[in-house]
């Protein structure tokens, strides 16, 4: 159950990795996809999600429309980057800001990285599940990009389905100076985000687990070093199941990232 009751039902999974990283916590539902958030009389239908059966490491979600380029010239509005952004927010349930922090990560990513092959609809499908885009309690992501209010996961002291992760940062970044708490919309510990947490916007200020840019970064850059080439089905699911080692916390994003590419083919 969840801590103070701000995330409703939550399943907890540490996997502590050997890479120097220290540890990831995710935060799922314990039903198999969150509600999606609600929509006005006259605003569009929710975004639903079939929830799909694959066998894990037997395939990945299918392709997606491409992301424009941020500095193409003048085309058909849908072709544009903000004209993506804008369709797609439209048609999904990842806000536009959010939907841009995923989309210049995975262009940043693609240009750093080009072997790992991560698609947008891969990020969002994680964001989706580790905080409903950042929306977790209420929350939002405002226009600057950090969270409204800090993001922080339940205690991670050792109570029934938790385990026992003392404090690494001294309450600095999780306001906890005896346990550690998973944080922000991409749900890192501060153990972990040392080590791939990184600044996107180069103003010198230290890396934000809170702000979406950041912390959309730092997913990227740590499942493509987890995976590799992610256009590899044993790769892409040894990604994934790095945040949760679960089949159905897998299948989850495998359903969520193929639900994404599906609606995305309409903004081409």
């Amino acid at each position: 159950m969840s801590v103070d009751g701000r995330f409703g039902r939550l399943f907890l999974v540490v996997l502590v990795l050997l890479l120097g990283a220290g540890a990831i916590v995710m935060l799922a539902f314990l039903g198999r996809t969150p509600p999606p958030p609600p929509r006005g009389p006259s605003g569009p239908p929710p975004f639903v999600v079939p929830q799909l059966d694959v066998r894990p490491r037997a395939a990945v979600p299918d392709p997606a429309s491409a992301i424009p380029a941020p500095e193409v010239p003048v085309v058909p509005p849908r072709q544009t980057f903000q004209g993506w952004v804008t369709y797609l927010s439209s048609v999904t349930d990842v806000p536009p800001r959010v939907l841009t922090a995923y989309a210049r990560a995975t262009l940043a990513i693609g240009a750093s990285a080009p072997g790992c092959h991560l698609s947008w609809t891969t990020l969002a499908a994680v964001g989706r599940i580790e905080s409903r885009h950042g929306r977790y309690g209420g929350n939002e992501v405002a226009d600057n990009g950090r969270e409204r209010k800090p993001l922080i996961g339940p205690t991670l002291d050792g109570s029934p389905g938790v385990l026992a992760v003392p404090d690494t940062d001294r309450g600095v970044l999780d306001g906890d100076p005896v346990w550690d708490h998973a944080i922000g919309p991409m749900q890192f510990t501060p153990q972990t985000w040392r080590r791939w947490g990184v600044r996107v916007s180069g103003d010198g200020a230290e890396p934000d687990p809170q702000n979406v840019d950041d912390a959309s970064n730092a997913a990227a850059r740590y499942l493509c070093a987890v995976g590799g080439d992610l256009a590899v089905p044993a790769n892409w699911w040894t990604a994934v199941l790095s945040y949760n080692n679960s089949t159905e916390y897998g299948q989850s994003v495998f359903s969520s990232a193929e639900a994404y590419g599906k609606v995305s083919l309409g903004a081409n």
